[in-house]
């Protein structure tokens, strides 16, 4: 009896956990979520807007009005920040000591390994990246769902429809990533589409946080760069 309820809450647990996700499948270069919509992410480059002449700030600024204006679909801007493990940057360097021959540049090393022990401990290391999420849902499909015929239709033609419907849904998705790509460009940023594995990797990595830091502490020659 205790086997049975035992295996019975092991066929569960999976269920329970799987209903946070949204996500069905990653193909394409492109997020289909559980309720038919779609999803494309864009990384875009960051910029040090703090050290741009005025007349930059106003090109820009007047640039991503521009591009706001132009979009008549509702997109996401996500800032994605991360707390950075320099331990393995440490250990590097405590390294470099070892082999160091001269005690100056020994000596210089130590005090540049305590200097940086002392900041990380006052102030946290974070690494910014910047996406934007390009979003299409179908109009066309929350009718058929919502009506008779949708529940009721042929089904030996659904297959070949609903085929044919995410093709179309496709070709709409795109022409909304090169309008959104070209203006981010336009604005003096750069924009690269996430293709399969690189959104694989990051939605694990917004689903499982804790990770990230334990994979950048083992990771070798990791180091941190500040955002742009």
């Amino acid at each position: 009896m205790a086997e049975e309820k035992q295996k019975t809450t092991t066929q569960i647990a999976p269920n329970s956990t799987q209903q946070f996700v949204d996500i069905e499948e990653i193909k394409d270069g492109v997020v289909k979520l559980k309720s038919g919509a779609l999803r494309s992410v864009i990384m875009v480059s960051g910029i040090n807007f703090e050290l741009k002449s005025e007349e930059e700030q106003n090109i820009i600024t007047a640039n991503y009005q521009e591009f706001l204006n132009s979009v008549d679909f509702s997109v996401q801007i996500v800032i994605h920040s991360r707390k950075i493990n320099i331990d393995n940057y440490l250990a590097k360097m405590a390294q470099r000591r070892q082999q160091e021959e001269s005690e100056l540049l020994r000596n210089q090393i130590d005090e540049y390994i305590e200097y940086i022990k002392g900041f990380v401990k006052e102030n946290e290391i974070m690494t910014k990246t910047f996406f934007v999420v390009v979003p299409y849902e179908s109009a066309g499909a929350k009718k058929i769902t919502s009506s008779i015929t949708g529940l009721f239709g042929k089904p030996k033609n659904s297959k070949k429809d609903k085929q044919e419907s995410y093709e179309q849904q496709l070709i709409q998705l795109r022409q909304r990533i090169d309008q959104v790509a070209s203006g981010i460009e336009r604005i003096g940023l750069r924009a690269v589409v996430l293709n399969d594995q690189e959104l694989t990797e990051l939605y694990y990595n917004l689903y499982n946080p804790s990770s990230i830091k334990q994979q950048l502490a083992k990771e070798p020659g990791t180091e941190s760069q500040p955002a742009n």
